[in-house]
């Protein structure tokens, strides 16, 4: 089986996830985001996993990736509720960070047009600067983590589509295989058959000449 469609266009789509889950990763560390950065983590090996199945026709890899995929669809979902302040949750809580730091998303001071001020010496708090919003901002922080997330659904639900199609044409695939590959023992039966027929049969005329020779008493 050459490139497929299918398979060509799941390759291109992990490897589009791979990116946009390392550009993730990157601003989750730049935010000290601690459980968005322990599941994106886990998102980059899946995704892995499922390009290397794709790549070396392993269809339980992709299954795998499958179903992560409509496990990080559900994580996203709850990122977006979470910094749209859907249902009673805060974006302003130490949810993500684990209460480990005071830090929140790196997009709440560096959005784009935000402008940052500056504390004043000495009114910071002891255990460290906590991070102000910034002013002026084009995006606040909440929509674009919302959006990161929303870009992420997409190409989880595009993943998943397409994770369960190449599943079914490798599954076929090997399903014709091994019912036209010969591990079938009936043509070899009959080609053994033949010969040994031939065998047996030259052998008994040999020692059983259907007339006596001339002369013999």
């Amino acid at each position: 089986m050459g490139c497929c469609s299918g398979r060509c266009a799941l390759i291109f789509l992990c490897t589009f996830q791979l990116v946009t889950a390392l550009e993730r990763q990157v601003f989750d560390f730049l935010g000290y985001q601690w459980a968005p950065i322990l599941a994106t983590f886990v998102h980059i090996v899946m995704v892995i996993l499922g390009l290397l199945g794709t790549i070396q026709y392993r269809p339980r890899y992709i299954v795998v990736y499958a179903v992560w995929t409509a496990i990080w669809v559900t994580w996203n979902v709850f990122i977006i509720c979470f910094y749209l302040e859907v249902g009673g949750l805060s974006k302003d809580s130490e949810l993500l960070t684990f209460s480990l730091s005071r830090h929140r998303s790196w997009w709440h001071e560096h959005g784009p047009g935000c402008l940052r001020e500056e504390p004043e010496a000495g009114l910071g708090p002891p255990d460290g600067p906590a991070l102000g919003p910034g002013v002026g901002c084009v995006l606040e922080r909440g929509y674009a983590e919302a959006l990161h997330s929303a870009l992420q659904i997409l190409l989880a639900l595009v993943g998943f589509i397409y994770g369960c199609y190449m599943v079914s044409v490798f599954t076929e695939e090997e399903d014709s295989f091994d019912f036209i590959g010969g591990s079938d023992p009936f043509p070899l039966h009959h080609v053994n058959d033949k010969p040994s027929d031939l065998l047996f049969k030259q052998a008994y005329l040999y020692v059983w000449p259907a007339e006596p020779a001339p002369g013999w008493a």
